[in-house]
């Protein structure tokens, strides 16, 4: 096809390699859009789409239903980075986690913006994922996993590292 065009347009060689390179970048930045989409299983994505919700929930235990949802948070290089994890609530309020965040760049980069996009259910909502340090909170937020997703003991004896976070609204 190339050369087919290459000679009924009768390029001459700097032509040819502009119009080469703008194919290129053509090709390129379709295949960008085709994957500039939402996160699937273990697969991240980047913009998350939904309707934007504009008031917060005062209790989230409908989420109960969903055993997963997803959260966009904000990178280093402007694109939107989003990623399908667990969530629970305690008393009314949710919370998310990550196993082993060190090993994940989302979490690092959202602790550098707490402002984050969670979508559950085709609702986007707009949040801020903050750290507590209430053991007794902890123990409840990780039964609260523990009985929703039907979480056992590990084998070795060895629990994962796990960072959690309490969603709660933007300042």
């Amino acid at each position: 096809m190339s050369q087919y065009v290459d000679e009924k347009l009768s390029l001459s060689t700097p032509a040819k390699r502009i119009y080469r390179n703008a194919r290129c970048v053509a090709i390129m930045l379709l295949a960008v859009l085709a994957i500039a989409c939402q996160p699937s299983n273990q697969t991240p994505g980047q913009w998350l789409r939904g309707d934007a919700v504009s008031e917060l929930p005062q209790d989230w235990s409908f989420t109960d239903k969903f055993s997963e949802v997803y959260v966009e948070v904000t990178t280093p290089y402007l694109v939107p980075h989003s990623v399908t994890i667990w969530c629970a609530h305690v008393g009314g309020k949710l919370f998310i986690a990550a196993r082993d965040p060190q090993s994940k760049n989302w979490p690092g980069w959202m602790d550098k913006s707490r402002d984050i996009r969670l979508k559950i259910d085709n609702k986007i909502y707009e949040v801020s994922a903050a750290d507590f340090s209430d053991e007794v909170l902890l123990g409840a937020v990780k039964a609260a996993y523990t009985k929703k997703y039907n979480l056992e003991k590990p084998v070795d004896g060895k629990e994962r590292h796990v960072q959690y976070w309490a969603i709660v609204p933007r300042a």
